[in-house]
């Protein structure tokens, strides 16, 4: 079989469809962030992500269906356990986790807190679950006084530690979280996070430079297999903090998903063959951790008009998939993340339009499929639905691929 040039996977970070049959089990029972959210705000308008299909996904009621989408179109469920940024990624590059990182409802054990003690020279504030804006509220004049940095954890399993730029400069914080990186891995804490914020009490404000520090992937990724085959593989936004920088070619963090949409397009100008993979995080960051579904329903409009920019640039031997690592509901009470199914809509030149691809039962199909498109090693989780939505014998190539 001849293989696609490129494979282009967008992740609209917590763009969730419908609670998945065990939300019950993480409290997320009546999750819907995109039915819930369209419905709060009277609508969305996303004629890009319906002319793809997301209104002919099973269980999306709050966008109307096309008669002929552009894209292939299905929902995703998780099979790893969990909904955390860092597995939620994983498994769409075809690792499944079949344990959950451990999450600290109570704060940090004291024995890990007197190890980061003396592995920055520094003592701490906080130390629970919290809200990231709240905490800095809480606790940002202390900071001030002592130079002590915030450390705070969510429903999710990582170790966020804020500081004011005035106390700290963002490099020395990162450099902090670099070095906790280790402890982290130790306790088995999926991501360790640097918050850095300005501002004043009463007004203080996280700025969009944050750095993750991810815990490796526990197997071979996706990422690693195009890699490995001599094709490019172009991080976009924070992928290249979720995946540790293994397996990637170049990054390119981004400040905002206009910055996301714009670094993407480039990529695509510039790269001949292999994977162009960007996340997309304001909506989760923003808005749907904040409960504003306001914002996170303007947010999405503008997501849905760079869409356009993207597919719009669409070689003939490109494969495009916009999918989500989990919900992120500003509707529900929790603030934290919602175990929900995701979309899955896929499109391109060469491919058949309009395909119900149903209900997948992992995230790895994306991972399987896109490695069948690439030609490379296939992933160990995942099934290929590129037979499903590539007409026979048309598959082609603007490149040489021999």
């Amino acid at each position: 079989m001849e293989r696609f040039g490129r494979v282009i996977i967008v992740t609209v970070d917590g763009l969730g469809i419908g609670a998945l049959p065990d939300a019950s089990c993480y409290g997320d029972e009546g999750s819907h962030t995109f039915d819930n959210t369209a419905r709060a705000v009277g609508g969305i308008g996303a004629a890009n992500l319906e002319a793809l299909g997301l209104g002919n996904i099973e269980g999306v009621d709050a966008l109307g269906r096309v008669g002929r989408p552009l894209g292939c179109y299905g929902r995703m469920a998780e099979a790893s356990r969990g909904k955390d940024t860092s597995t939620g990624h994983w498994e769409i590059a075809g690792v499944v986790t079949d344990r959950p990182p451990p999450t600290f409802p109570h704060g940090f054990p004291g024995e890990m807190m007197e190890r980061f003690e003396r592995i920055t020279g520094l003592g701490w504030l906080g130390n629970r679950p919290a809200s990231g804006t709240e905490i800095i509220e809480e606790l940002g004049r202390e900071h001030l006084a002592t130079g002590r940095p915030i450390v705070y954890t969510s429903a999710d399993s990582v170790f966020q530690v804020a500081a004011h730029v005035d106390v700290m400069a963002p490099e020395r914080l990162y450099e902090l979280c670099r070095s906790v990186r280790p402890l982290a891995d130790d306790y088995g804490v999926a991501r360790v996070i640097a918050r850095p914020f300005t501002g004043r009490p009463g007004s203080f404000t996280r700025l969009p430079i944050r750095k993750d520090f991810s815990m490796a992937p526990p197997r071979p990724t996706l990422l690693d297999a195009v890699k490995e085959a001599g094709l490019d593989v172009m991080a976009v936004g924070k992928i290249g903090d979720i995946f540790a920088h293994r397996g990637t070619s170049a990054e390119y963090p981004t400040k905002s998903d206009a910055e996301g949409i714009e670094r993407t397009v480039e990529v695509m100008a510039a790269v001949e063959r292999g994977l162009v993979f960007t996340n997309l995080v304001d909506l989760d960051t923003l808005y749907g951790h904040r409960n504003d579904p306001r914002g996170y329903a303007a947010a999405l409009e503008a997501v849905d008009a760079g869409l356009a920019e993207i597919t719009s640039r669409l070689r003939g031997d490109d494969m495009l998939v916009v999918t989500a690592d989990h919900g992120c509901d500003p509707t529900t009470p929790s603030t934290d993340h919602s175990r929900e199914y995701v979309p899955l809509l896929v499109h391109g030149p060469a491919l058949r339009r309009g395909v119900d691809l149903g209900t997948r039962e992992s995230f790895a199909d994306v991972a399987a499929t896109a490695a069948a498109a690439l030609g490379v090693a296939p992933p160990d989780r995942g099934v290929s639905f590129l037979d499903e939505i590539v007409p026979p014998r048309e598959i082609r190539t603007s490149v040489d691929t021999d």
